[in-house]
C-alpha cells in the first residue's frame, strides 16, 4: 500500500501514538547498554522527540493539516508549561545572567537582516538557474520568511501586505520557513547535548548559566518531596487555571486593540498568542514570588517539561523532508541564510566569551519564537524557559522594522 494513503486522521489515536514514541525513548535513553548511551550522546533526548515525529509526515502516515493536535499544544500545553516552569523562576539569578543575552539576541536579528540580502546575491552571481523566481520576486518573498525569524506570524504576514507577495510565492516561502527553521532547531538541540565541548571551543565563560542553574537545583532539592494526588491536582489547577485565565484576558485585549489601535498589529500587539505567551509567563513569575513556589517540590517543573515534550513532538510532526524536493533551489537560499545567521552568533560569541546558551536561545528567540526558544532553553534547565520567554518576546516588537530593513536591503541590491 502506498504510504501517501495511510493517514491517521483521528487526533486522539495520534495523540497516543505520540506518548508511546516519547515513552520508548525515554525508556531507551535510561537504558545501561552503551550502544543507547552513545545513541543519545549524539542524538539528544529532546532532539529525537522532534525528530521521530516527523517520519510520521514524511512518510505520509499522518497528515498535520488533519491534525489540531499542534494547536491544542501550543495553545493549552505550552502556557500551562510556562506557567509551571517559572513557579521556581529566581529573578534576581536570572539578571545576573548579564547583557550577554542580548547582545547575541540583537546579533541573531542582524544575521537574519544582512543573511538575506548576502545569499541573494551569492545566488544570482554563482548560481542564477538555481531558483525559478526573478530575482525581484524573490527578494519580496524572503521578506515574509524575514518577518517570521525575526518576529512570528504576525509579522510574517505584515511582510506579505507591505511588499505585496502574492498567495503562490507566499506557500512557497512558509514551506521554506517552517523546514528550514526546525533543521535550525534540530542543529541547536544536538549542540544542547554538547554544550560543554562547544562552550570550550568557543572560550566562553558559562559561569552566570551554571551559577543560576545550581543555585536553583539547590533550592529544587531543598523542597523536593514525594507528591500526593492533593498537590498535584493544585499543580494542574494552577496550571491550567491561569492559563485559561490568560485566554479570557487574550480574547479581550487583542480584538480591542485590533479595533481601537490597529497600527498595533505590526508589533504584533494585536494577537491573541502574543498575549496569551507573554501573561502566562508574567502570572507564573509573579505566583514565583508566592508559597505556591513551593509546589515546585512536588514535581511542578517536572509536570511543565511533559508539556513541552508533547510540544516538541507536535511541532515535529508539521515537518516534512521530502518536500525539500519541491524547490530545492529556495531550501538552498535558505540553508545559505541560516548559516551566515549561525555564523554571526559564533564569531561574535567567541568575541565576547558567550556560552552556547546563549547562542542557542539567541538563535531560537528569533527564528522559533515563543513556541521553541523556551523548549531550547529549558533544555539547558527547565527553570531557564523563561529567558528564552522574555527574548522571544522581545523578537515580536521588532520582528517587523527588521524584517522590512532586510526587504528593502534585499530589494535595493538586485
Amino acid at each position: 500500500m502506498n504510504n501517501s494513503s495511510i493517514i491517521i486522521e483521528n487526533d486522539a489515536a495520534l495523540f497516543g501514538i505520540l506518548l508511546i514514541i516519547l515513552g520508548l525513548i525515554f525508556y531507551t535513553s535510561n537504558l545501561k547498554s552503551s550502544f543507547w548511551k552513545k545513541f543519545y550522546t549524539f542524538f539528544p533526548v529532546i532532539l529525537m522527540c522532534y525528530f521521530i515525529p516527523s517520519l510520521l509526515n514524511t512518510t505520509g502516515v499522518v497528515s498535520p493539516e488533519k491534525s489540531n493536535l499542534y494547536f491544542v499544544a501550543s495553545r493549552y500545553l505550552l502556557p500551562t508549561s510556562l506557567v509551571l516552569l517559572t513557579l521556581s523562576v529566581d529573578l534576581k539569578e536570572i539578571s545576573k545572567l548579564g547583557s550577554k543575552a542580548l547582545i547575541m539576541f540583537f546579533t541573531g536579528t542582524i544575521g537574519i537582516i544582512v543573511g538575506g540580502p548576502i545569499a541573494i546575491l551569492l545566488v544570482i552571481n554563482f548560481f542564477p538557474s538555481l531558483v525559478a523566481i526573478s530575482p525581484e520576486e524573490l527578494a519580496r518573498g524572503m521578506s515574509t520568511i524575514a518577518g517570521s525569524w525575526i518576529g512570528g506570524g504576525a509579522n510574517q504576514t505584515a511582510m506579505k501586505e507591505v511588499f505585496n507577495v502574492d498567495g503562490e510565492l507566499f506557500s512557497k516561502m512558509v514551506t521554506v520557513d517552517v523546514l528550514v527553521g526546525n533543521a535550525l532547531l534540530a542543529v541547536l538541540l544536538i549542540g544542547v547535548g554538547r554544550a560543554v565541548s562547544i562552550d570550550k571551543f568557543l572560550n566562553a565563560n558559562s559561569d552566570s548559566v551554571e551559577k543560576v542553574k545550581k543555585k536553583i537545583e539547590k533550592y529544587n532539592l531543598s523542597i523536593a518531596r514525594i507528591p500526593n494526588l492533593t498537590e498535584l491536582i493544585y499543580i494542574l489547577s494552577i496550571g491550567f487555571g491561569v492559563t485559561g485565565i490568560c485566554h479570557l484576558i487574550a480574547d479581550s485585549i487583542a480584538p480591542y486593540l485590533l479595533t481601537n489601535f490597529p497600527n498595533l498589529q505590526k508589533y504584533s500587539l494585536t494577537s491573541t498568542f502574543f498575549w496569551l505567551i507573554v501573561m502566562s509567563t508574567t502570572f507564573g513569575v509573579i505566583l514565583s514570588f508566592s508559597r505556591l513556589r513551593n509546589l515546585e517540590g512536588a514535581g511542578a517543573s517536572k509536570i511543565g517539561s511533559i508539556f513541552i515534550y508533547i510540544l516538541v513532538a507536535t511541532i515535529g510532526l508539521q515537518m516534512n523532508l521530502f518536500t525539500i524536493f519541491d524547490n530545492p533551489g529556495l531550501f538552498i537560499i535558505g540553508l545559505i541564510w541560516i548559516s551566515i545567521h549561525i555564523l554571526l552568533l559564533i564569531i561574535v560569541a567567541i568575541l565576547i566569551k558567550a556560552p552556547f546558551f546563549f547562542v542557542a536561545v539567541g538563535s531560537q528567540a528569533n527564528v522559533g519564537g515563543a513556541a521553541s526558544a523556551p523548549v531550547v532553553a529549558s533544555a539547558f534547565h527547565p527553570s531557564l524557559a523563561a529567558v528564552g520567554v522574555l527574548l522571544a518576546v522581545l523578537g515580536y516588537a521588532v520582528g517587523t522594522y527588521g524584517a522590512w530593513l532586510c526587504g528593502i536591503l534585499m530589494q535595493s541590491i538586485i
